[in-house]
């Protein structure tokens, strides 16, 4: 393995913890869209920068662009304060027209530099090793490691130093301000961080990728833990791994890295969504199945006890009548007889069912209920 591969996936790994970290609120809040938003307009910094500087690689370039994603927050929460419409309209009626502004900009006044819509989109990761920190002639590696180590930094300052504001004001913004917190001025600072993330990152993966890392993993984390402390872990862990498997995806199937690292990425994703053990879509059919038979059980328990002593009781018990008087089908009666047997709830009596103790203690009881 070459330098230029490790540092191609040192370079992944890093963006995609990057992202993952403060996708683990944007997934909290129900914010997905605005990361999508911030990721895209961005670039009409980018392009309003680079045609005061001349320069692509301009500092002034991440100042500007990150200042065009607090734009877009202030915008979206101004238009969403007005309470005409919701967030996600105000979203979708900012988004748009900043991103069509750049890409009128570019096509008509930047078509020949390198901001075209495609690297805006898609970025390429491969050739971000070749943008070297050089200090005093003395080359330090990737210009894109050092931005978005430092980005890293910055994210687990803020999370670490806020943790308990930002819990608190995710999943209850009064009870912050009732504290003397100020929901509304962590909110700007968080999303200004989320503006720093996508800007870091945007140059090497590209506004798809950034999407994708800032929401699948924390998604994926969702759905695995509810305590937040592991959520975050769990997100960084995920982002870290789909962006090593994505890389290697690529290298055996010789195609875009950021594409392959998105494909990985969801992937996972549907894996989780299928087999997580408590919110997977497996353990929910099978809880529910399970649900499905015990108040199945219980229902029949019930209507052996509202039938005992009553002249109908004989019949009403019988095991070859209860289709009928349930509406279960034969099959699944006798499915439910069997785990009431097991259960200890009905026992069988001159050819009819009966229920034991228990049995009648739980019919009681839901009906007491």
């Amino acid at each position: 393995m070459s330098t230029i591969d490790i540092e191609i996936q040192l370079i992944a790994v890093v963006v995609a913890v990057s992202c993952a970290l403060p996708g683990v609120y944007l997934v909290l809040r129900r914010m997905a869209m605005m990361s999508d938003a911030i990721s895209h307009t961005v670039l009409l910094g980018i392009v309003l920068a680079f045609f005061v500087t001349g320069d692509i690689a301009s500092p002034l370039l991440i100042i500007a662009a990150a200042a065009t994603g607090m734009l877009t927050v202030t915008l979206v929460e101004s238009v969403r304060g007005t309470r005409l419409v919701t967030q996600d309209a105000a979203i979708g009626l900012v988004f748009p027209a900043l991103f069509s502004i750049a890409v009128i900009l570019i096509s008509r006044y930047a078509g020949d530099v390198h901001l075209d819509t495609d690297a805006v989109l898609l970025g390429e990761l491969a050739f971000a090793p070749f943008t070297r920190l050089e200090v005093g002639g003395v080359d330090l590696g990737p210009k894109t490691l050092y931005v978005m180590g430092g980005v890293l930094l910055l994210n687990v300052g803020f999370i670490i130093t806020f943790y308990k504001e930002l819990k608190l004001t995710t999943f209850d913004a009064a009870l912050a301000a009732s504290l003397g917190f100020s929901p509304v001025l962590l909110h700007y600072a968080f999303m200004g961080l989320v503006s720093v993330t996508a800007v870091g990152a945007f140059d090497a993966v590209g506004s798809v990728l950034v999407v994708a890392l800032m929401i699948v993993p924390p998604a994926g984390a969702y759905l695995l833990t509810e305590k937040l402390r592991w959520m975050i872990v769990l997100s960084a862990l995920l982002g870290a791994s789909s962006a090593l498997a994505g890389y290697w995806v690529a290298w055996v199937a010789d195609a875009s890295i950021a594409g392959s690292i998105a494909s990985v990425t969801g992937a996972q994703f549907l894996l989780i969504f299928l087999l997580a053990p408590e919110r997977g879509v497996i353990a929910q059919s099978m809880r529910r199945a399970r649900q499905r038979v015990e108040f199945a059980q219980l229902m029949l328990a019930i209507h052996l006890l509202n039938h005992e002593g009553t002249p109908e009781a004989e019949r009403e018990s019988r095991e070859s009548e209860l289709h009928e008087h349930l509406r279960w089908s034969p099959k699944f009666v006798a499915r439910i007889v069997r785990l009431a047997e097991r259960e200890e709830l009905i026992e069988r009596e001159a050819g009819g069912l009966r229920l034991t103790p228990a049995g009648r203690a739980v019919a009681r009881s839901a009906i007491a209920a």
